[in-house]
């Protein structure tokens, strides 16, 4: 799903799509930020990393279809709420283009 949104983007910046391109970042980091590994509580003693060497990389979480579908459904309804709320304040255009962003969301999700 990551490598169709990462592709889906570079033809959103091609074209100058503003609205697209934001979505496809806001996705994408979505997905990386449910992918980080969690993070240690305890502190552990200082340790010098070679940082071109990958020695001081974490393996990230590897998210099932089902996981990033849920999380998909998760940022479109999110959008949908705001949406809401912007039209019961009365601020119809906010209200218009959260729900055109959450309409193109939605495309991934319903293939």
């Amino acid at each position: 799903m990551k490598s169709r949104l990462r592709a889906d983007l570079g033809r959103a910046m091609k074209l100058g799509k503003k609205r697209e391109v934001a979505l496809l970042r806001e996705l994408i980091a979505a997905i990386d930020n449910a992918e980080a590994a969690p993070g240690r509580t305890e502190r552990t003693a200082l340790v010098r990393h070679d940082f071109r060497s990958g020695s001081a990389e974490i393996e990230r979480l590897v998210l099932a279809k089902e996981q990033v579908r849920d999380l998909l459904l998760r940022e479109i309804e999110a959008r949908e709420q705001a949406s809401a709320e912007f039209g019961r304040l009365g601020e119809a255009e906010r209200a218009d283009a959260l729900r055109a962003v959450a309409l193109l969301a939605k495309r991934y999700v319903e293939d």
